[in-house]
């Protein structure tokens, strides 16, 4: 079997090489925490502009209007890693909200939202998740009713990443009180500047206020602000998370931290020996890089089916899991490999790669946790992926 790539391919994995080597020095060295500074905002703009990201969303909407290619998606993946540049602007907006509203908006919507959410331009959070409503997220309680042309919308959202600092909320709502609970959500869409909104942050272990408390009162949202219709909230946010879970399981993101160890590796020292000659710690290393290659090797059997109009099935259940939890022991072996120098935090002369591993290895824990936990994740492979009985649940007394 001939695994090596055609000249096309090739030739374009030369195209992309000569694009870094004349514009890494452009690159930001971070996207801000919240909201990208203006170099990142300019970056993603001349990704956009040469097919580097956005690269198969259509030109009338912001993209870059390229067909989708696996193989040079994974080139443009694999150069960008090499280089160690960063491949543009993510995060909820651009990884979840696109391609729902390329799914299921509408025009109107599609026009008004993608390419400034594309360009950095627009800031997203999203409203799922309430205090009695984490793991059963269809048994939400914030209401909204309708008055005139709008929805006017009361309740509450928590662990709501981003909304401190967000311009935009798609959130999920109880527009039919009494039809059966996933049948009775809407999935609307509006500013967080919308009079009656309160943000209060949740600072967690990272000593950030990474997420919030969402609270709304009386807050009126034009009806043409819903998503997909009224009542297909359920099936629209389900559309969303399953963007989510990709965007928390991406093996390009391994990738980039595996290389990121590797190099640590190659310039800390102990006792006088690069710590990749360790031998405990090179075979953690070797371990890891065998579970971020096989993470890398599915995503491209996720491409492929996607590319086919088909559903990955099972193979989609496991991203989640797999990625956040990989991810995750990438920062550890990062911490462990530093020794004392792992255990500091925020403003220590002593820190390496700014505390970023440090911050990585609690966040992450949270991610774990959050766009449904490990256990959830779980059960949903037992149960939808290999047909196994479903949990018993609890008698109500």
């Amino acid at each position: 079997m001939d695994l090596a790539y055609s000249a096309e391919y090739e030739a374009f994995r030369a195209e992309v090489r000569d694009f870094l080597s004349k514009n890494s020095d452009k690159a930001p060295s971070g996207f801000g925490i919240t909201r990208p500074p203006g170099n990142a905002l300019a970056w993603q703009e001349l990704l956009i502009a040469h097919g580097y990201a956005a690269r198969t969303i259509p030109k009338e909407y912001g993209g870059y209007g390229a067909e989708p290619d696996i193989l040079k998606s994974r080139i443009i993946a694999e150069e960008f890693s090499a280089a160690r540049v960063p491949m543009g602007l993510s995060g909820q907006g651009i990884s979840m909200l696109v391609p729902t509203l390329l799914e299921l908006g509408t025009e109107d919507q599609k026009k008004a939202f993608i390419e400034p959410t594309l360009k950095g331009e627009i800031i997203w959070c999203q409203g799922y998740s309430e205090p009695g409503s984490g793991s059963d997220l269809a048994s939400l309680q914030t209401k909204a009713h309708e008055d005139g042309d709008d929805f006017v919308i009361n309740g509450q959202k928590i662990w709501t990443s981003t909304a401190h600092a967000a311009d935009m909320i798609f959130c999920l709502v109880r527009t039919e009180p009494d039809a059966p609970k996933h049948e009775g959500i809407s999935y609307l869409i509006f500013s967080m500047k919308t009079p009656g909104i309160e943000v209060r942050p949740l600072k967690t272990m990272t000593g950030h206020a990474e997420f919030n408390e969402v609270f709304f009162t009386d807050v009126r949202v034009p009806k043409t602000q819903i998503v997909a219709g009224r009542g297909r909230g359920w099936y629209v946010a389900n559309a969303t998370l399953k963007h989510e879970r990709g965007m928390l399981g991406d093996p390009n993101q391994a990738g980039a931290r595996l290389r990121e160890i590797t190099h640590l590796m190659h310039e800390e020292t102990l006792d006088g020996q690069r710590l990749i000659d360790n031998p405990l710690f090179r075979d953690r290393l070797v371990q890891m890089q065998s579970r971020v290659l096989a993470m890398q090797f599915h995503g491209l059997r996720l491409l492929t089916a996607a590319t086919k109009g088909e559903d990955p099935g099972l193979a989609r259940l496991i991203v989640k899991l797999q990625g956040c939890e990989i991810n995750h022991q990438l920062a550890a072996l990062a911490i462990d490999a530093l020794g004392e120098l792992g255990v500091l935090y925020e403003d220590s002369p002593h820190l390496r790669a700014h505390g970023s591993w440090q911050h990585r290895y609690m966040f992450d824990l949270g991610l774990i946790i959050g766009g449904g936990t490990a256990q959830i994740q779980k059960n949903i492979i037992s149960e939808r992926g290999l047909g196994m009985p479903r949990e018993p649940k609890a008698a109500k007394a």
